[in-house]
Order: C-alpha cells, then structure tokens, then sequence
C-alpha cells in the first residue's frame, strides 16, 4: 500500500501542523481536510471519542475513496464527571472561541482545592479504508486544571492544563508537548501500526 494517500480528516490548523509534525518519520502521503474540494463534515452523533472518530474516518473514506485517518479528542475532568468529554469542542457554545471554554472551565472549578482538579487530555484516532477495513490507536496525558491559563504556544484547553511533572501547563511546554502529548501517543502508535501494515 506504498505511496497512497491518506486522507486527514481535519480542517483544524493547530491539529493538521502538530499531526503532521508526529507523523513524518513514517513517511505517509497526508492529504489534509483543506487541501481537498470542500464537503460538509459529518454530524459527530457518537457517545465516545472511538465512536466520533469512527464517524469521520468512514464518512472520508468513502467520499474520497481513500484511506481517511480522524481523531477526536477531548479534556476530561474528574471533578466534572468525566466533562466536557465529547463535548470538549463545543463545551461554550458553537460559536466559541479556546479562551471562551477555558473561561467557562475555570468558572466551574473556581475554589476546588488543587488536589480534586484532575484531568486527562484522551484521544482516539482512527483509520479507515474504502474497503471498509479499520485501525485504532488511543493516547491519553494525565494532568490538573490550573487555576489560570498560562502559556501561548498551544491551543484549545492546553494553557490550563498544568503537569505537576514539569510544573507548567502544556501551552508553557512549546514543541516539547509534542513529544508527550495525547495526540503524539495515539498517533504514533498509529504510524507505527501502520509501517507494520505497509502503508
């Protein structure tokens, strides 16, 4: 399956250049959401990340009947159950900007002690062919919600979400996020099961 293309399934900017950047040593042909003739993006009606990147991946592959890679991708927090989970995106509203639903996030953990402010950035890609056959990889980075966004170099909810480890929030952590984050571990596992695969 040498020297075909593969479909990413995103328009997100941040997401194509950070996915881009964790799959380039396995030399796959990407061909992002942008640059391809524009379709109106599948309703995401699943009830977890696999579900939504499933959703994705299918609808792509089958529309451009190529190999269509998706993820979706969320911040869950204890505290709030498991939320905003699938809802990550739209958690302030579908017209809201990063700084809208880290407001909103911060708001509703305001005054929780440090220690119950968990949290996980999880994230489940998925790859599907036209042919219908399917691979899945997931990654997850635990941390805690700051109390305050610090940091310029990520995106989303990355300038609240503070690792003990490295005492800074991942938008403080630059391309060394890169190296850790829930993404980069889903999505390398990816290139590698898909080197073993051929492709």
């Amino acid at each position: 399956m040498k020297d075909v293309e593969i479909v990413l399934a995103t328009g997100n900017p941040g997401k194509v250049r950070e996915i881009e950047e964790i799959l380039k040593p396995f030399g796959l042909d990407l061909l992002p959401l942008p640059r391809l003739p524009r379709v109106k993006a599948p309703k995401e009606t699943g009830k977890t990340f696999e579900e939504n990147a499933r959703i994705k991946a299918v609808f792509y592959a089958r529309h451009f009947q190529k190999p269509a890679l998706a993820d979706d991708s969320g911040l869950e927090v204890e505290y709030l159950g498991g939320g905003p989970g699938i809802y990550s995106s739209r958690f302030a509203g579908f017209q809201a900007t990063d700084e809208d639903r880290n407001r909103k996030l911060l708001t509703l953990l305001k005054g929780v002690p440090f220690s119950q402010r968990r949290a996980a950035f999880t994230c489940v890609a998925v790859l599907v062919t036209p042919e219908g056959k399917e691979f899945k990889t997931e990654g997850q980075l635990e941390g805690y919600i700051a109390t305050r966004p610090a940091g310029d170099q990520g995106f989303g909810y990355d300038p609240v979400f503070f690792l003990p480890e490295y005492d800074k929030t991942t938008a403080e952590l630059g391309k060394q996020k890169n190296k850790i984050s829930h993404r980069y571990r889903a999505f390398r596992a990816m290139g590698e099961l898909l080197a073993r695969e051929g492709f």
